[in-house]
């Protein structure tokens, strides 16, 4: 199917290339400087919503690559080289937050970013299955701000420590 779609496994891996440097250059794009952390940290899963709900073929690119393990990105120089600005953006936000105080202190970038990534990524994956399943469409337009404030409620939830003390260190 690769050679149906895409003419082969290296027309394959330019679209990858230029799907993820699409997602960077959201990434990078984002100012999240004069924000509280929570505020700072609910716009990076803004962010990342409102990309995946526009790029379903994004998803479905990320989907075909997670089946064949990453055996064309693990040869991507191009997508090596961007980097990870969500992971350097969400270090710096949830430093800010423990400094101030308003963030557990036991969290970690990569973890948060999967936490967005995984309900962003659902929610346009498994549309069809999930609304077969529980007759309602996720991606149902009407329902778009519900899930878009839901995924920032989560995060900010899982950052904020219980009762407003910080989490212990568990290094």
């Amino acid at each position: 199917m690769i050679y149906y779609y895409f003419g082969g496994k290296e027309q394959l891996l330019v679209v990858l290339e230029r799907a993820y440097a699409e997602i960077r250059r959201a990434e990078r794009s984002v100012d999240v400087d004069g924000l509280d952390p929570a505020a700072a940290v609910r716009r990076i899963a803004e962010l990342t919503f409102d990309h995946h709900e526009s790029h379903p073929d994004f998803i479905r690119l990320v989907s075909i690559e997670n089946i064949h393990r990453a055996e064309h990105i693990a040869r991507s120089q191009a997508i090596a080289e961007l980097g990870s600005p969500a992971i350097d953006l969400l270090e710096r936000i949830l430093e800010r937050g423990r400094t101030e105080g308003v963030f557990r202190t036991d969290v970690d970038a990569v973890d948060v970013h999967m936490m967005i990534s995984a309900f962003c990524v659902f929610r346009v994956a498994n549309r069809h299955t999930f609304g077969t399943l529980f007759e309602r469409d996720i991606a149902d337009p009407g329902l778009r701000e519900r899930y878009r404030r839901m995924v920032g409620d989560m995060i900010v939830g899982y950052l904020t420590p219980a009762g407003g003390v910080p989490a212990a260190d568990p290094r």
